[in-house]
């Protein structure tokens, strides 16, 4: 009878120890997740003089004064996208630059409204863009939208999506 207990009681301890071990894990990834967010973000709106930074569909990519460069892994499910309306001047662009690309209309604020393929609403907010002209956004991965963007009585309208290789800087959603 006690080696039953016994074994049950480590089975039990097995099983909250991998519970626990699997808990810390989960909270690691969400802070990784969140780390990577907030460096996407300190380099978009910040200006540095000894590096740059860049995206991918996949990575964020740092490179030193030295030529070094460092490589940090993108969120599984989400995917960033930098884009930059304009009036009269734009760029071509496929990978952001977030310390090089220069977007025309610096601090504005846009109305921002983004569908899925089958209708759902992922952002509908005024967003103001930042230094560089750039409006950032996390989307979920492996999808086809439709954006649609307003400022100053003007619409820009264009599909993109968030498969691997796409572009992360979108230059093209001239407003009329």
């Amino acid at each position: 009878m006690k080696k039953g207990l016994i074994g049950i009681a480590g089975l039990l301890l097995i099983l909250l120890l991998a519970a626990c071990n699997n808990s810390i894990s989960n909270e690691k990834e969400a802070t990784e997740v969140k780390d990577i967010k907030e460096l996407v973000h300190d380099y978009s709106i910040g200006s540095f003089e000894d590096v740059s930074a860049s995206i991918t569909s996949h990575e964020l990519i740092i490179t030193d004064s030295n030529k070094k460069e460092t490589a940090y892994d993108l969120p599984e499910d989400e995917f960033i996208v930098s884009i930059a309306p304009f009036v009269k001047e734009t760029h071509e662009c496929a990978i952001h630059s977030l310390t090089g690309c220069q977007g025309e209309l610096v601090e504005k604020e846009f109305d921002v409204h983004i569908e899925d393929e089958v209708g759902n609403v992922i952002v509908d907010e005024t967003m103001t863009s930042f230094e560089n002209g750039f409006i950032d956004l996390w989307l979920p991965r492996d999808k086809t939208y439709q954006v649609k963007i307003e400022y100053d009585g003007k619409t820009a309208e264009s599909q993109i999506s968030t498969f691997k290789g796409d572009n992360t800087c979108i230059t093209t959603m001239q407003l009329m």
